[in-house]
């Protein structure tokens, strides 16, 4: 039998294209308090870090209490989005839900989430979706810094009790593959995500859930 992996998700822009929701919970927090909202790009190259670091990339020039109500607003903003829409606030990209599907079914494999948001909002991501039970541990930002630092995919290795070197982390943004790279697991990188793919000096860059399989296995060093 082969020995346990560990495949570990990020979530937005990775399996799930929630930036619809994003943008808009944004320009709310940013019209509360009177500010012009950034522009889309830049707004979307802070996804995939937690809440307070995010703002303080976006609006470090505003004092503390002010992007404390900032954030404030963009969660009302976002859960009332998220109750509006349901589901279709964080639709899976094309191809995800089968890829976790098929491998949750690999009696070798364990899934993980290591992801920006905040534990209240994954949990609720996981119930919309109908993914209990589907990840082995999950890691949010209200439990660990972000990127660089590795504390998330160590203690879902530890958790797990898989070895780094049987680890690998998918996601769509530098912040994921750093955090990686500090961890000494692989990378793989998606090129639908926030962030260009060729910026991401991942171990390997997929243009299709398609391409997967035998990126895992070659990363892991795993033989059929």
């Amino acid at each position: 039998m082969s020995e346990l992996r560990l495949v570990i998700f990020d979530v937005d822009g990775t399996l799930v294209d929630s930036q619809r929701d994003i943008l808009a919970a944004m320009a709310a927090a940013f019209g509360s308090q009177g500010l012009e909202t950034p522009p889309r790009e830049r707004v979307l190259s802070g996804v995939g870090l937690s809440l307070p670091e995010t703002f303080l990339r976006l609006a470090g020039e505003q004092g503390a209490d002010i992007r404390a109500r900032m954030i404030d607003a963009y969660c009302t903003a976002y859960a009332d989005l998220r109750q509006a829409h349901g589901p279709e606030s964080s639709p899976f990209y094309a191809g995800a839900r089968e890829t976790l599907d098929r491998l949750a079914g690999e009696p070798h494999t364990l899934l993980a989430v290591a992801t920006g948001k905040s534990r209240r909002g994954l949990d609720r991501l996981i119930e919309a979706h109908g993914l209990e039970g589907m990840f082995q541990s999950r890691q949010t930002a209200d439990d660990h810094p972000r990127s660089p630092t590795p504390r998330m995919i160590r203690a879902a290795l530890d958790e797990t009790g898989v070895t780094a070197r049987r680890a690998v982390m998918i996601g769509d943004t530098r912040f994921d593959v750093d955090m990686a790279h500090a961890a000494g697991v692989a990378s793989i990188g998606v090129a639908w995500g926030y962030q260009p793919a060729a910026g991401l000096s991942a171990d390997r860059i997929i243009h299709d859930w398609a391409e997967l399989a035998p990126a895992l296995d070659d990363l892991t060093e795993t033989t059929s």
